[in-house]
């Protein structure tokens, strides 16, 4: 009783807030009839063609060039204050950034997962919903929107949120940048860019960037080398249409110093948590991708869209995985244990992948009065070639590949139609609707089949019709409300099925895809008090993918019945006087089991649980409840600028049974930076401080682990840390 009481407190006291806010900006609105409207901002990410006031959905932009004071590797520098968004840095290059959108994604252990990806339009996320930013070049990042909430079931399979990133088109003159910045642990970046525009119709403009970055590290055995390289073409024709073409190779090589327990972060947060080192923990990583985009205006009502893109990606990732459990008392090998069992996949994963698709749209404007369509067909392929090793030699010798354990060949591919259509029905009511086919088809052949190891083979294949609306309701011209609704899909990725819960080796295709019902109301203000948003959300999710427990890098997935998301985000931003700018915002999210979950029995000792039972009501690991982001900067184009920021994030639990967490933490960072240029020349210096006050905290979790002794949950953020960088600019 007490918990339906709460929960019926906070949905009364959130009405009432959005009730409170929609009053006062309405107050504000006939105060202020008079006032000076701020530009108008486009979204494009909900393919609706209109302004940021008139999107039915929580999207947001963020402009690259008011970043420009960073070190400019991870998208976490740029990425900050967004509702909604939790974007938490491991330290770890080798196993990416952790994100996650309204709880949706909170699982990973690596990469993204359950949120869409996109650069210039092309995927970044792979058919089965699993992606990376490692691939992302800020140096050439002209904007980047953020879609949540029910819109972004629009793009299919595993959208519980999209990011699409927008590199910069060439312009001007031709030019040359060189930079190189430095920081804590011995960062050093160095980067190239070069651009400019088309000087008539039909000839290209460009823009190509390569940097190489490296650094030891804020934790032993976390050092790390990346180089990146990007290039974009575009053309704008004679007869309107547009093409780009871009290209994009990434290189990584880079140690993973891996979780601690919670001992062994209190005691030294920099250690490596293998304190010998024997395992040399460590991933490289290869891709190669490229893709071309035209847009065609056939005439005032007609516009057709294409996209292809194709890529390459080689990975080979050294675990901490050891040859056998060892018998306390007579200090040998536990026969079938660990590397022993014929059934285990080794403790190297070395695969290959080729990824490839397409998206064909068409748009239709005015066919009917006051009306817009869109009708398209996307396309995606991946074919993986995938084996495991041993991790050790003959002598013994663990981080070295050894004998093969596993060889498969596995392939995906989704072939999903889409509608959309928008109606003005009246002055100030628009209608947005949208529908998708989603659906995803697995495919793995087993090659290593020997003494107790069987065939693995299997197909799966999961399908979701995703129906989508949203009303949308101009109070005042500088004030909107919305509400929409849709149904989300999310399938489990290869690397979730490719370990069973209850067995060494074989693909886990008992996982069932999640599905989800979602909600939300909005209001939008946008006027000499600001941009300001709010928005009240609820998810009810069925069969969610949820961790089964992680071991020595070794994730498994089960299906939870039933968990549900709720919550409010807010958002503020002003230019408050001049050059002088102020930006808050606040996300509460309230995300639990709505049933309870049976554990899984362990085939090898039945009197310990695989994965335990989880009760109702608990609260769903890797998830902030409370998160807040206040920053105020003077940005003015030229001369001296600066900024200062504080983000707060809740604790977050680290496992199903909220049986710990990691703290709650505020951290500062400041910054300061000069800019001068004529016409030839441009120079720009930069300075910052991050983690101002040397907060010791833990910058994310891995859920659920369960490698003895306790849970490897922690991964410690840096203290304080510092980075400088300098760029020249010259124009031909």
């Amino acid at each position: 009783m007490q918990g339906k009481y709460y929960n019926k407190n906070v949905n009364l006291t959130l009405l009432c807030l959005t009730a409170c806010i929609c009053q006062n900006l309405y107050a504000a609105t006939e105060l202020q009839k008079h006032a000076v409207l701020l530009p108008t901002l486009k979204v494009e990410a909900t393919r609706t063609d209109t302004d940021w006031l008139q999107t039915p959905a929580s999207a947001y932009r963020v402009e690259q060039n008011n970043n420009d004071n960073n070190l400019g590797v991870n998208l976490s520098e740029t990425l900050k204050g967004v509702p909604g968004l939790q974007l938490n840095n491991r330290e770890n290059y080798a196993q990416d950034l952790q994100i996650s959108m309204r709880g949706f994604g909170a699982r990973s252990t690596f990469g993204v997962r359950g949120i869409r990806l996109y650069v210039d339009g092309i995927p970044a996320t792979m058919p089965d919903g699993q992606g990376q930013t490692s691939n992302i070049d800020l140096s050439s990042l002209d904007h980047i929107e953020v879609l949540g909430g029910p819109f972004s079931s629009l793009y299919g399979n595993s959208s519980g949120g999209t990011i699409l990133t927008t590199t910069k088109q060439g312009e001007g003159r031709d030019s040359v940048e060189l930079g190189y910045a430095g920081g804590s642990h011995h960062k050093g970046r160095a980067d190239m860019i070069l651009q400019g525009g088309a000087s008539s119709a039909n000839e290209p403009s460009y823009v190509v960037s390569s940097s190489y970055f490296d650094t030891d590290g804020y934790r032993e055995h976390s050092a790390a080398q990346k180089v990146l390289s990007n290039a974009k073409l575009t053309w704008d024709l004679d007869d309107g249409s547009k093409v780009n073409w871009i290209v994009n190779h990434v290189d990584i090589n880079a140690d993973d110093p891996q979780g601690l327990n919670r001992q062994q972060w209190k005691d030294n947060p920099k250690q490596v948590n293998d304190a010998k080192n024997i395992y040399d923990v460590r991933k490289e990583i290869s891709q190669t991708q490229t893709g071309l985009t035209w847009l065609k205006p056939i005439n005032d009502q007609h516009e057709l869209y294409s996209m292809v893109y194709a890529g390459h990606r080689e990975v080979t990732q050294y675990q901490s995985i050891p040859k056998c459990a060892i018998n306390n008392i007579t200090k040998l090998c536990i026969p079938d244990s660990s590397q022993l069992n014929p059934r285990q996949a080794g403790g190297v994963i070395d695969f290959s992948r080729n990824f490839y698709g397409t998206d064909l749209r068409w748009t239709g404007k005015d066919l009917l009065p006051n009306t817009r369509f869109t009708a398209g067909l996307a396309l995606d392929f991946m074919d993986e070639d995938r084996q495991g090793y041993e991790n050790f030699d003959s002598n013994g010798k663990y981080g070295v590949k050894g004998n093969l354990r596993r060889d498969e060949n596995n392939t995906l591919w989704n072939l999903d139609p889409y509608l959309q259509a928008a109606w003005q029905f009246l002055p100030t009511w628009r209608l947005d609707s949208g529908l998708r086919y989603s659906n995803v088809h697995y495919k793995s052949k087993d090659h290593y089949m020997n003494a107790g190891n069987g065939d693995d083979s299997g197909e799966k294949a999961y399908q979701k019709l995703l129906p989508s609306a949203a009303l949308t309701w101009q109070i005042r011209p500088q004030l909107s409300s919305y509400f929409s609704y849709a149904k989300g899909f999310e399938t489990p990725t290869f690397t979730e099925m490719a370990y069973p819960v209850t067995g060494e080796s074989g693909i886990n295709f008992d996982l069932k895809p999640a599905s989800s019902d979602n909600y939300e109301l909005g209001i939008k203000s946008e006027n000499d008090f600001g941009n300001f948003t709010a928005a009240l959300f609820q998810s009810q999710t069925q069969n969610d993918i949820v961790s089964a427990g992680t071991e020595g890098g070794r994730s498994t997935f089960r299906n939870a019945d039933k968990t549900l998301r709720k919550g409010v985000e807010l958002s503020w931003h002003k230019n408050v006087w001049r050059d002088l700018t102020a930006q808050a915002s606040y996300s509460y999210l309230d995300a639990t089991f709505d049933a309870f979950v049976p554990e899984i029995v362990n085939l090898v000792d039945p009197s310990k649980p695989k994965a335990n039972a989880i009760a109702k009501g608990n609260y769903i690991p890797g998830v902030a409840k409370n998160q807040a982001y206040v920053a105020l900067g003077w940005q003015p184009e030229t001369g001296l600028n600066a900024g200062v920021d504080v983000r707060y994030m809740d604790k977050i639990y680290v496992d199903d049974l909220n049986s710990d967490t990691a703290p709650n933490y505020s951290v500062t960072s400041a910054n300061v930076g000069y800019v001068w240029k004529n016409n030839d020349w441009k120079l720009r210096g930069y300075a910052r401080v991050d983690n101002l006050f040397d907060k010791n905290y833990v910058g994310s979790v891995i859920v659920n682990d369960s490698t003895k002794p306790e849970g490897r949950f922690f991964e410690p953020a840096d203290g304080r840390n510092w980075s400088a960088g300098l760029s020249v600019t010259k124009a031909f």
